[in-house]
């Protein structure tokens, strides 16, 4: 039985011409970049050049990129970072961030800061009128996201930034899910930290970055040597980076053919899902177009998630770094979806590769595997 893989937010294959690119790194140009021979100054010129790509593909100076090993990481080190060498103070998130934005935020509290969360309305935006609120209180840092990665919905990132810093606050976004799917340019936004990933955009795992103000100060959070201008100790991975600076190269050029391609793949998807009953998250808000988040009352996201696997269809009930969690998806409650609800979402990301035959299977198979639930449903409920 073939896979259709619907999961693209949780992250992408690695492109062909990605991987040519990396292959080299892996095997003969071994350097360690910091090596002065000329093993290490290949390595190092391949590391700057694609620096330079990542810069390129998001309106920054190549000096602004410091490499880490992906969206995580670049989270904690931009809010921790920061956090470190301003004064303690109010820290300030978006009620649908990503966990490695929300628990760093809530750790800070053991060191005096006050974290604050900040409302969203019923479709996933940022209630600015709710952010203003927050801002009358002394705030050293804000982080919203650019784009959901449940949901898909896109925040007005730059209006937050004009607020944030007319309060005299420092501003991060995680651009994670947006790169590569949206316009990303990081002096528009307006933002003094960004943070990027390698693999939602067809590179590697392991590889990302954080795109920062070089007016601002960070503390590093991983010791022990002058790498990244001395921001991020450890040996750089020259085949990821490599194979990032590439990616995003891919990206910029395929962005607006993709787009229009899989937003028509996602419509249907969205027409299907209406007609068999279900509810959709954000359906009123600006979203990435590939991304398409729903539930079906009384059925549970889980079983539904699993019945479609086994029927070849790969999708997620929610976040991929929370998928351990019985608890229904933060991002949804945070929106005011019932619990009940919450518990029955499904994810559908969609990428490159897939096309309309996959999302027709995908409907068809998503009704009768709806009417197999519903009826063992309706025998227990007898």
């Amino acid at each position: 039985m073939s896979q259709a893989y619907f999961d693209h937010n949780a992250t992408t294959p690695l492109d062909d011409a990605v991987l040519a690119a990396m292959m080299p790194y892996l095997q003969d140009r071994f350097g360690n970049p910091s090596s002065r021979h000329g093993f290490g100054r290949g390595a190092r010129q391949a590391v700057e050049e694609a620096r330079e790509k990542v810069a390129a593909t998001v309106g920054a100076h190549p000096s602004q990129v410091i490499f880490v090993s992906g969206g995580t990481e670049a989270n904690n080190l931009a809010i921790r970072g920061m956090a470190a060498v301003l004064p303690v103070s109010q820290i300030v998130h978006s009620g649908i961030e990503h966990p490695s934005v929300a628990k760093p935020c809530r750790d800070l509290q053991q060191q005096g800061w006050k974290p604050r969360t900040v409302a969203v309305d019923r479709d996933g935006r940022c209630d600015m009128n709710d952010l203003a609120q927050s801002l009358r209180e002394s705030t050293g840092l804000v982080s919203v996201m650019l784009a959901n990665n449940e949901t898909g919905v896109i925040q007005d990132v730059a209006a937050v930034a004009q607020s944030a810093r007319a309060a005299g606050a420092w501003v991060h976004t995680d651009a994670v899910q947006a790169l590569g799917k949206i316009e990303v340019d990081f002096a528009s936004l307006g933002v003094h930290a960004m943070s990027l990933s390698g693999h939602k955009i067809y590179g590697p795992k392991g590889v990302g970055a954080l795109v920062m103000d070089k007016r601002v100060e960070l503390l590093p959070q991983i010791s022990g040597g002058g790498h990244e201008k001395g921001l991020r100790a450890g040996t750089e991975n020259v085949p990821a980076i490599v194979g990032f600076g590439v990616a995003c190269e891919l990206a910029v050029n395929r962005m607006l053919q993709d787009a229009e391609r899989i937003g028509a793949l996602r419509t249907e998807v969205e027409r299907g899902v209406a007609a068999l009953g279900g509810v959709v998250f954000g359906g009123a808000a600006p979203r990435l177009v590939n991304t398409s988040y729903f539930a079906f009352p009384g059925v549970e996201g889980e079983t539904l998630l699993m019945a479609l696997d086994r029927a070849g269809f790969a999708v997620a009930s929610g976040s991929a770094c929370s998928s351990g969690s019985t608890e229904p998806s933060a991002v949804l409650l945070a929106m005011g979806v019932a619990a009940e609800l919450a518990k029955g979402a499904v994810r559908v990301s969609l990428g490159r590769a897939n096309t309309r035959q996959q999302v027709q299977e995908f409907i068809a198979v998503l009704q009768v595997e709806l009417g197999r639930l519903r009826s063992m449903l309706s025998v227990e409920l007898v």
